[in-house]
């Protein structure tokens, strides 16, 4: 792809909230080489009324019009994960680049059909796991790679979210408590936490988890409705890696204070620890800012490590709070489709991030240790 600006289709776009308005948009208008040329939902009213709030060109209430359409080369999806399958089948069918949002999709299953269809259709296909790309997290990885950690020991995670720690839970929200539709804890903050985590750890090649729902129903918001939680809302994991570092987790919903991650690696002549930060630290990983802490003394403090420069795509108050990260990944997608490399986490890294979610529910089923 030339140096002309590339064309996004967004599907999935609400005026009034949804992630697209709070991180895609925000995300990509911060970016010189895109332009958004289109947005899509599932009614052609409130398409037209998304087109017109954000000021875009085509409005679309058939995603396969969307992906179709010779003004977009990019088709995002965000919108609830059981949609996945069928806007993103759309847009490989159409031979469009496509960035879904994680989790892939609804089922391990379903994300190997999406894999296998994208690595067909021979496009660009790049999945949302942003936490890779937060400039705490790319100093980081530079410096476990320059031998700062010394043989890597071991890998402690903590992420606690706020979501759902208060009296009932919003009318958006409540699919996420629902099982079947692969968007609760385990899926969202697990998944990105864990990928973090072996980002910069190695993969896990061997877990023991246990899953919790400590919460059973939820009032929603501004109703009379109360609705079970099929849902883990904990995660407990122990597990390896490759090396023989051991890798601890604990994430989980419902913190009523303190929310937020760290991440801390320990080695034989240094630790590093990642922390979140800012506004959107509550909400998890990959959404909020981070800051990294080091130190290579023995019984010495911790001390922050600056970030240089280069590993800014963008400021964070260019792209807004929860579109910072979104707007990284998409500043090396942007330099993959001109430059043809395949460096982003794609549909291939989804599916195998999926596999160790399944492994995590196999553990905690039979409450034995899984291989990954």
């Amino acid at each position: 792809m030339g140096e002309k600006r590339i064309r996004v289709g967004i599907i999935g776009v609400n005026t009034e909230l949804g992630w697209a308005k709070r991180a895609h948009i925000p995300a990509l208008r911060s970016l010189p080489d895109y332009e958004i040329t289109a947005v899509g939902t599932s009614r052609i009213e409130s398409a037209r009324a998304a087109a017109e709030y954000f000021g875009v060109a085509h409005a679309f209430a058939d995603a396969r019009r969307l992906a179709e359409h010779p003004e977009v080369d990019l088709v995002a999806v965000t919108v609830r994960v059981p949609h996945h399958l069928a806007l993103v089948q759309a847009a490989l069918a159409a031979g469009k680049h496509v960035y879904c949002e994680w989790p892939l999709a609804r089922t391990t299953e379903e994300a190997e059909v999406l894999a296998t269809a994208a690595e067909a259709a021979g496009v660009h296909h790049a999945i949302g796991l942003q936490a890779r790309y937060a400039p705490a997290v790319l100093r980081a990885r530079q410096l476990i790679d320059e031998g700062y950690l010394g043989e890597l020991t071991s890998v402690t995670a903590h992420a606690g979210r706020a979501k759902g720690a208060g009296e009932s839970m919003s009318d958006w929200a409540v699919y996420t408590l629902d099982r079947a539709n692969g968007a609760g804890t385990l899926e969202v903050a697990g998944g990105h936490t864990l990928d973090a985590v072996q980002h910069l750890g190695g993969e896990l090649t061997r877990v023991q988890a246990e899953l919790a729902i400590r919460r059973a129903s939820y009032p929603v918001s501004g109703t009379n409705q109360r609705v079970p939680v099929t849902s883990p809302d904990q995660l407990l994991l122990g597990g390896a890696v490759a090396t023989g570092a051991v890798v601890s987790a604990h994430i989980h919903d419902g913190k009523l204070a303190g929310a937020g991650t760290r991440v801390e690696l320990t080695g034989t002549e240094g630790v590093l620890r990642l922390e979140s930060t800012g506004p959107a630290g509550p909400a998890g990983i990959q959404m909020g800012e981070l800051r990294l802490l080091g130190s290579r003394d023995l019984g010495g403090e911790l001390a922050e490590l600056p970030l240089p420069n280069e590993l800014f795509a963008v400021g964070a108050a260019d792209s807004g709070p929860e579109g910072f990260h979104v707007a990284q990944l998409y500043a090396r997608l942007a330099a993959d489709l001109r430059s043809g490399a395949r460096t982003v986490p794609d549909f291939t890294d989804g599916l195998r991030l999926h596999r160790l979610l399944d492994a995590v529910r196999r553990s905690d089923a039979t409450g034995r240790r899984q291989q990954v």
